[in-house]
């Protein structure tokens, strides 16, 4: 272990401190900062020559920030003769351009990807793609954590009784990520049918149930402005769910997001400590798990050369 050191940006130094309380190491040593014209500066204040190094930095909020301050990192490590770079990215930002769905559009996330592996990135750990398929976009190797077994252990511990429980997909394209929680919690699986009318969406019919009287638990890879998530919540809710509760890896969480989670009829909310959160999005309802074992149990087995597969069982 002494070969490995891990460092971190100033997108979520918190959940690096976590990681590395994990790990048993002392979070490496760099000082990032700002030009007087805004550009960034970074300068690795110790030896890393022929290291496996970890960077921890999600592309969350600033994005374009904490983008080219992961890009910058990377190239500091390159030049400085590190053995390998593995840039550990718990939120990957503009993962929801993944297609063209129509003309004269980029594929930002395969931007993105080429940005990072031409850096200098050896490795990427990431944690919930919003598309799976990113993972091919890389020309590097990809490991890819889902965090659906923190949250699930947060609801077993709320000891549901598996006939009162319904796991809810939000849309038609987040079935998969809904069967896997099934699988994890119990319960029957609805489907919330979302029909797009131009820029807006809307929450028409549930599918599967029943779910009068149930608890309805709604995922979510990422809960971004809320739209989708809380129209989902006013649907179970108005099909007679007892208690509403979400649940997302991603609290983006931005826009008119928090006053929409408190109009919405939500019982309660759980994310993950991904992306931080500042006071001005906490809710009363709010549960924010931390990723923090999972991701250094991953930087471990990585740095061992062992399966990281395992931790998917």
């Amino acid at each position: 272990m002494n070969e490995m050191k891990v460092f971190t940006g100033r997108a979520n130094p918190a959940l690096a401190e976590k990681v590395c309380q994990y790990l048993g190491l002392p979070l490496g040593r760099i000082n990032l900062g700002n030009f007087p014209d805004g550009e960034i500066s970074c300068k690795i204040e110790q030896d890393v020559r022929g290291r496996d190094i970890f960077i921890i930095q999600p592309t969350c909020p600033p994005v374009n920030e904490n983008l080219m301050e992961l890009l910058i990192m990377i190239d500091s490590f390159r030049r400085a003769s590190a053995w390998r770079i593995t840039a550990v990215i718990p939120y990957f930002g503009y993962a929801r351009q993944d297609r063209k769905d129509e003309g004269r559009v980029p594929i930002t996330a395969k931007l993105v990807a080429n940005m990072i592996a031409g850096a200098g990135a050896n490795r990427v750990l990431a944690m919930d793609l919003h598309a799976a398929q990113i993972q091919g976009f890389f020309d590097i190797p990809v490991d890819h954590l889902y965090a659906a077994p923190v949250i699930d252990a947060h609801f077993k511990r709320m000891d549901f009784r598996e006939d009162d429980l319904v796991v809810v997909s939000p849309d038609e394209g987040s079935i998969k990520r809904a069967l896997s929680h099934v699988a994890n919690l119990g319960g029957r699986l609805a489907i919330v049918d979302k029909r797009r009318s131009g820029d807006e969406t809307k929450q028409a019919n549930l599918i599967g149930g029943p779910i009068e009287g149930k608890v309805a638990l709604i995922f979510d890879d990422m809960i971004s402005t809320g739209g989708s998530i809380c129209g989902a919540a006013e649907v179970v809710k108005r099909f007679g769910a007892r208690k509403v509760y979400l649940g997302a890896t991603h609290g983006v969480l931005c826009c008119q997001a928090i006053e929409r989670i408190k109009a919405a009829p939500v019982d309660g909310l759980v994310i993950c400590d991904t992306i931080p959160v500042t006071p001005q999005r906490e809710l009363e309802n709010m549960v924010v798990l931390t990723v923090a074992p999972l991701l250094g149990e991953a930087v471990k087995r990585i740095h061992q050369n062992e399966s990281v597969s395992v931790l998917f069982q």
